[in-house]
């Protein structure tokens, strides 16, 4: 008619008839990733960071909840070395990429149950920090960066329900510089910090 092809649904019609079968593929790869991570966790991880991700100790963090990409950079810079641990150098050693994003998914979906600060008074002071900063020597609100609710994003950690004393832990080695493998950014905000305010920012978000 008029000269011109009369259209086709073929191609679309094709496609949706495939597209179960996509479907399909992509929630097996997702339930074999979410298999290996799980085998994963039960065969080493859950000796210090717990079943469910809750952790044994606040030398170890707590996972639960984490962003996925985070989880799967830590690892990363454990096993290049960029950040020192000889003992999680050796649990990650034989990780590939793919495993150690599957980890970090596998741990995102935990959840932690929220628990009231230790010290209130302390946590006072770190929620005016965290929000507010320090104008008298210039350290900055943490809100900037890790958001209202310490939630973070996916290349930030979520702060909200993590150990106060792992917390307080790792600001005092980016104080100390002995840890450089996250945003250099911190170096400079926590330079300026005093021990009681990272205690007491530590304080506030483990309580998120």
């Amino acid at each position: 008619m008029n000269g011109f092809p009369r259209p086709t649904l073929r191609p679309l019609a094709c496609a949706l008839a495939l597209l179960p079968a996509l479907l399909t593929g992509a929630t097996a790869w997702a339930q074999a990733d979410e298999a290996r991570a799980k085998k994963i966790a039960g065969g080493s991880c859950f000796l210090c960071h717990g079943a469910q991700g809750e952790s044994t100790s606040e030398i170890f963090p707590r996972l639960a909840g984490q962003h996925a990409e985070y989880i799967a950079k830590q690892l990363d810079a454990f096993k290049t070395g960029k950040r020192k641990s000889t003992a999680m150098a050796e649990m990650v050693a034989k990780l590939t990429p793919e495993e150690m994003l599957a980890l970090g998914r596998y741990y995102e979906k935990m959840s932690l149950p929220r628990e009231e600060a230790k010290d209130p008074q302390l946590a006072a002071m770190g929620r005016y920090i965290f929000h507010n900063g320090n104008k008298f020597s210039g350290v900055p609100a943490c809100v900037a960066c890790h958001g209202t609710a310490a939630e973070g994003a996916a290349n930030l950690p979520r702060l909200a329900g993590q150990f106060s004393g792992y917390i307080h832990t790792q600001l005092k080695q980016f104080h100390k510089r002995e840890r450089t493998n996250d945003n250099a950014v911190m170096h400079t905000v926590v330079e300026k910090m005093t021990e009681l305010e990272m205690a007491a920012v530590a304080e506030y978000v483990s309580s998120k």
